[in-house]
């Protein structure tokens, strides 16, 4: 616990800053999320062998949904082209090097790319919104978390998702979302002329909100047991990896957008 309060506190006094000030900084600080999150995808998925063209790829597949590529390539429609370019590339490679990169191996490198791509990019979107607006999604899932560990450790008998995670129970999933709309009325009342939608709307998404990020780190939980590991990485200690800390909001964020609320 100690080690994890310590690594938390400086990943907070690195983060906040970056947050606070947006820009080219958080886009920069998302970027290297994304190439972290995919470089333990690829370890997690092959420990024992390194694929370096096909790694690259997937992270300049990612990269071309987070970056203002529309901005620095005025020629493209949109960025979904030039990330559509690098799945052709993927897709050649089934050609190309069938030993190492079959059809099905093929949907790995898209799906990651995809999934952390357009995660880390509404992290941008949502700070290009206005600071309040990534603090809302920012607490909504650490109280979700705090209030699902708390409620569930005191009271928590009914297992919610046990062949994933053993651990978390429904009394401390309804716990987490409970805490997720006091921290959204908190946020409505100081600060509700800055959202889209009134408070009963914000309440509701916010359960919406809540239940997402649960599941986005029930699908990590997924993913980890599916390919033995504890922990996604450990660049972080006592936490794990990027994708460990970043799955809910990797769920959250495009929600967000999706419904409008930035």
């Amino acid at each position: 616990m100690k080690q994890r309060v310590i690594t938390a506190i400086i990943a907070l006094i690195i983060f906040i800053p970056i947050l606070w000030y947006g820009s080219w900084a958080l886009l920069l600080a998302a970027s290297l999320l994304a190439i972290i999150g995919i470089h333990e995808f690829y370890q997690m998925k092959y420990p024992n062998r390194s694929l370096p063209v096909q790694e690259g790829l997937a992270i300049l597949a990612s990269l071309s949904l987070i970056l203002p590529v529309d901005q620095w390539f005025k020629a493209l429609p949109n960025a979904l082209m030039l990330y559509y370019l690098f799945v052709i590339l993927l897709m050649t490679m089934t050609v190309f090097d069938q030993k190492e990169m079959s059809i099905d191996e093929m949907a790995f490198p898209v799906f990651i790319s995809l999934y952390t791509g357009l995660g880390f990019s509404n992290l941008v979107n949502a700070r290009s919104a206005g600071l309040v607006v990534v603090l809302l999604a920012l607490c909504i899932v650490w109280a979700t978390d705090i209030g699902a560990y708390m409620i569930g450790k005191a009271i928590g008998k009914h297992k919610l998702a046990p062949s994933v995670s053993p651990n978390k129970t429904v009394e401390g999933s309804i716990g987490g979302i409970v805490c997720a709309v006091i921290v959204t009325m908190i946020f409505m009342y100081s600060f509700g002329d800055v959202f889209p939608y009134k408070m009963v709307p914000m309440i509701l998404l916010t359960i919406f909100f809540s239940i997402a990020g649960q599941l986005g780190d029930l699908v990590e939980s997924a993913y980890k047991r599916h390919y033995g590991v504890k922990d996604s990485g450990n660049i972080l200690p006592g936490h794990g990896g990027i994708l460990d800390r970043f799955d809910n909001l990797l769920f959250v964020f495009p929600i967000m957008h999706l419904v409008g609320l930035f």
